[in-house]
Formats: structure tokens, sequence, C-alpha cells
């Protein structure tokens, strides 16, 4: 696959609509999830004075950047309903230039 998925860590505010939208594209039972919203921190940085908390958007296992959408050439769900637009699909080229620009406030999915 040429696609992925880029999560940019820095903007994500935590309201699990990727979440929601995943698990109603997928009609995943109740306990289980295509993408999951983890919190990391807080906790007080060396410097005394600042902390460190985020939101870190998941792709599990069942994750297939919603093949059926993106055959039609939609989005996947998580990217279309992600309200901060700390999603984006795309080529992987596409997605390793926006990647460097963020460094290391991003991540990258390829199923």
């Amino acid at each position: 696959m040429n696609h992925g998925l880029l999560i940019d860590n820095e903007y994500c505010t935590g309201c699990h609509s990727c979440e929601v939208a995943c698990k109603n594209e997928h009609d995943l039972p109740l306990g289980q999830w295509g993408i999951k919203v983890l919190e990391l921190g807080p906790w007080k940085l060396m410097d005394g004075k600042h902390w460190e908390y985020r939101y870190v958007p998941v792709p599990t296992s069942y994750c297939d950047l919603c093949a059926d959408r993106t055959a039609r050439g939609e989005r996947p769900s998580c990217v279309h309903h992600c309200l901060a637009d700390a999603l984006a699909y795309g080529t992987l080229e596409e997605l390793a230039v926006k990647m460097r620009e963020k460094g290391k406030m991003a991540s990258l999915f390829v199923p």
C-alpha cells in the first residue's frame, strides 16, 4: 500500500471524534476500536515551569484506512471527522514531506 495516515500529535485535542467515526464506519462492538485516543501525561518538565500533556490517536489492527471509502476517492472516516485537522491521509511521499515539517510531533501509520 502506498497510502498512510499522518497523526499530528501537537494539535489533537482528545475529542475522540476519530474513535466515534471509526466505530460507526466499521460497526465495531463496544470495547473495540479502529483508532484509540490515548492520554500522555501530565508531568512536570525538568525546567520546573512547564508541563507535558498530549493526546495521541493510535490506529489499531482493525484500521484498514477505510478501504471502501478510499476506493471511492473519499478520505478515511477518522480524517473526515477530525475536528482539529490533526489527521491527514495521503501518499507516503506527501505524508513524508508533512512529517519532516512537524518533526517529533507527528507519527505515520501504514497498515
